[in-house]
């Protein structure tokens, strides 16, 4: 059996260190990594804080299966109060650090108060070390981690880190990981930033790995890797990464290009990822991941012929390419890296920029306003000037860091029609007119508008026959129709929850296979853990979860007036997404929660789930 990990609260106020041991009934009722860190939060973080005052939590958990044998097990997920949105701060990021932190035999690593100068945390062989980083204020993504193996003597460390960006504490920064594992959204790098925390760093563990629960784990893996390499996408993956969809987002018209003026771009040839592979060095991935989607590359002619970069995910080429109007693949490429190498959230750097760029086509935003930068659709140069402003907190792009929702109230003069964001987080790639089950995704996630959040690839992956099959209907997966979008969503928002708690990739299991029944996640949890999960019982903890999330951000001030879609999006003379439409999915999805018609959880249904005393 492999026992669960340790708890370590780190004080970096005071520089106390302490380890507790983790709860099995906790564990049982709210798994790992996401459930773990909404349930302390909401238990021990108070109200009416400032999200980058001392008094806020910064916890990063391993999930249930992080760092196991099982396949795609690579992810920790990360919680505070966001400084971006105000609410339910949330993330998580792939490659290696989760699997190294668990091998130390931590699940739960809780950051509480302000350190007196920049620090870093160096963890190594069971110790804990509080380090300088006075040094290392000022270094990018990329020079941080080479800094620090030398500082410690070893060459070998998992790493996450903060660029300029967290050090100044930009609302959209975010935390890096081998040069292009983001935990992007919500600004969890300004969290890191306003605690005067550089970087966590991962040594030598000072144990072997436990052995496997199950002596027929084995199997169980074997099968999973086996459902994941069958699917007919698994090629397409492992060669091209998620960029490789951008043309299939065009083709089915579910782009959000220019802003989300339109869902089509007529640049998207151009653009789409398929077109690096001659560029692709080598590729590689996360920790036990047969998909191993991450690839580096170097331009072998070209504006940027020799320049050796990192291949960018498909919502970050969508929001710096198409949606701000780019139709250069090469600088879209340098912009996402620049994203990474500054430690910005590349999703909502794209997105903001682009709402800037619409803003000045509509001459709301005029040259006075922007330092006489050039606002026009496609100016790459532009857009590389407003990101490094974003990072280091000059010029327009000062404002731009602070997301459009802030950018929109301060220009005033009509800029809120135009400003694409559900809860102040910045929407992803999809036009929500376009596509209706995700644009009820977009609107009801705890923290915000984003696709990955609820990740609802059955949407446009499963069969007519298996949505009759599941939800009543085949209209569940016309993306034109809202005819059951809140069963749909319901069961994507639960699933998705689940696996941030296990610390199992989305793209193996629900890009590539796209069960999104748990059925192989509770045999995973079985085998390895020894934890006797069935499926019900997963999807029973996603719904306790959810519904504690959903409790947090009530008293957060949010309410189902925030679960909406921007006016944008809500075109009465729409004949797919207009206002009547939008209620009668949402009203739906509340149904399926257990939740009234004001989106507030029942209290049948807390009493269900056990948290009615909470």
């Amino acid at each position: 059996m492999i026992p669960l990990g340790r708890i370590l609260e780190i004080n970096l106020t005071n520089q106390q260190v302490t380890t507790t041991s983790l709860s099995k009934s906790v564990i049982e009722k709210y798994l790992g990594g996401r459930g773990f860190n909404v349930w302390y939060l909401h238990t021990h973080l108070p109200a009416d804080i400032d999200p980058l005052g001392p008094e806020n939590i910064l916890i990063f958990s391993c999930g249930l299966l992080t760092g196991t044998s099982a396949p795609t097990s690579s992810r920790p997920h990360i919680n505070s109060l966001s400084p971006h949105t105000g609410i339910l701060g949330s993330s998580n990021i792939g490659g290696n650090f989760g699997a190294r932190l668990r091998s130390c035999d931590i699940q739960c690593l809780i950051i509480r108060g302000k350190a007196s100068h920049p620090v870093y945390i160096f963890i190594n062989e069971g110790r804990v070390e509080i380090r300088d980083a006075r040094p290392l204020w000022g270094m990018d993504t990329y020079q941080t981690p080479a800094h620090i193996q030398n500082d410690v003597g070893q060459d070998r460390l998992k790493i996450l880190t903060i660029g300029p960006a967290g050090e100044n504490m930009a609302p959209i920064a975010c935390i890096i990981s081998d040069r292009d594992h983001a935990a992007g959204r919500t600004g969890m790098g300004a969290v890191m930033g306003s605690k005067n925390l550089k970087a966590l760093a991962v040594g030598r563990v000072d144990r072997k790995q436990p052995v496997q629960a199950d002596p027929d784990a084995k199997k169980v893996i074997e099968r999973y890797v086996r459902q994941v390499k069958a699917s007919p996408e698994y090629q397409t993956f492992f060669r091209h990464g998620s960029a490789g969809y951008l043309q299939w987002a065009d083709e089915k018209g579910i782009a959000g290009a220019y802003n989300f003026r339109e869902t089509q771009f007529d640049g998207m040839d151009q653009i789409d990822g398929k077109k690096l592979d001659k560029h692709r060095v080598r590729s590689r991935g996360c920790y036990r991941c047969p998909v191993q989607c991450k690839a580096e590359l170097r331009f072998k002619n070209g504006k940027l012929k020799d320049y050796a970069g990192t291949r960018p995910e498909f919502e970050p080429m969508m929001n710096l390419g198409a949606k701000c109007g780019l139709k250069d693949i090469q600088r879209i490429v340098y912009l996402d890296n620049l994203c990474s190498l500054l430690g910005l959230d590349a999703i909502s750097a794209g997105s903001t920029i682009a709402f800037a760029m619409d803003l000045y086509d509509r001459n709301i935003l005029k040259p006075e306003d922007t330092g006489d930068l050039d606002l026009h659709w496609g100016n790459g140069s532009s857009m590389a000037t407003l990101i490094h402003q974003m990072a280091y907190g000059g010029g327009l792009g000062a404002l731009l860091a602070k997301g459009v929702r802030h950018v929109a109230k301060v220009i005033g003069r009509g800029a809120e029609a135009y400003a694409p964001h559900v809860k102040g987080l910045e929407l992803t790639g999809y036009h929500p007119g376009a596509i209706l089950g995700t644009a009820l995704g977009y609107a009801i996630p705890s923290r915000g508008g984003d696709y990955s959040n609820v990740y609802p690839t059955l949407e446009s992956r499963w069969s007519a026959e298996k949505a009759t099959e599941e939800f009543g209907t085949p209209s569940a997966v016309d993306q034109h129709s809202p005819s059951a979008k809140g069963l749909l969503i319901n069961r994507s928002v639960l699933v998705n929850i689940v696996l941030d708690c296990l610390g199992l990739c989305r793209i193996p299991a629900l890009s590539l296979i796209g069960a999104y029944d748990l059925e192989n996640e509770a045999a995973l949890t079985a085998a390895l853990t020894g934890l006797s999960f069935q499926a019900k019982d997963l999807f029973q903890a996603g719904e306790r979860i959810a519904c504690l999330e959903r409790l947090f951000n009530m008293r957060q001030g949010a309410d189902s007036r925030d679960d909406i879609l921007p006016q944008m999006f809500l075109n009465d003379n729409a004949a797919d997404l207009n206002a009547d439409a939008f209620e009668h999915m949402r009203q739906e999805f509340y149904k399926a929660m257990g939740w009234d018609s004001k989106g507030r959880p029942i209290m049948d249904k807390l009493v269900q789930l056990g948290i009615s005393g909470i």
